[in-house]
């Protein structure tokens, strides 16, 4: 019996006292502004990604990978605006305009790989003109391998295919934009 009262004297304040994974920016969470707006497709914001922190990752996380989605593109299948993966387990914090490939800001063997846009990188908000304010998803993963074996040149279905297959947890923020 004491057994049974030790154990539930310790393990029901850990259920109640978890800490969540968050991902947090001091850049965006609300509306996006010029600074993370596309520039071109008719848009002409900065096109710079924003800042984005991350902490309580689950315990067996092997890496990270980021995504941004915007599911209002009136494609059918959304749009993908960014896709990272292989983002080493030790990281918790990428600065603003690391989605930027030729900066080389994201940690070494991190692989930002193709976006509907058609390139590698951060591409911004562009929505169709007057077709109301788009959710703009970004979401951190936390990965069960420390590689998904993809590379630059990954769609982003086949990098949702693979996530989908190896996230632990993950956590989002959303910003909005529309023109």
């Amino acid at each position: 019996m004491k057994r049974i009262l030790f154990l539930t004297a310790t393990l029901i304040p850990s259920i109640f006292w978890a800490q969540t994974f968050t991902l947090s920016s001091d850049n965006v969470g609300g509306q996006a502004t010029h600074k993370e707006v596309f520039d071109g497709f008719g848009c002409t914001g900065d096109n710079t990604s924003p800042q984005l922190g991350w902490k309580n990752a689950p315990r067996g996380t092997k890496s990270f990978a980021i995504t941004m989605y915007d599911p209002d593109a009136p494609t059918g299948s959304g749009w993908w605006h960014w896709v990272v993966f292989d983002i080493p387990a030790n990281t918790t914090n990428i600065e603003a305009g690391a989605g930027d490939t030729t900066k080389h800001l994201m940690p070494a063997g991190a692989i930002q790989s193709l976006t509907d846009f058609g390139k590698s990188g951060y591409g911004g908000p562009c929505p169709p003109e007057n077709d109301g304010d788009h959710q703009y998803i970004i979401t951190i993963h936390a990965l069960n391998t420390d590689k998904l074996g993809l590379d630059a040149t990954a769609n982003p279905a086949l990098v949702g295919f693979y996530l989908n297959s190896h996230t632990m947890a993950k956590s989002s923020i959303v910003m909005y934009y529309g023109r």
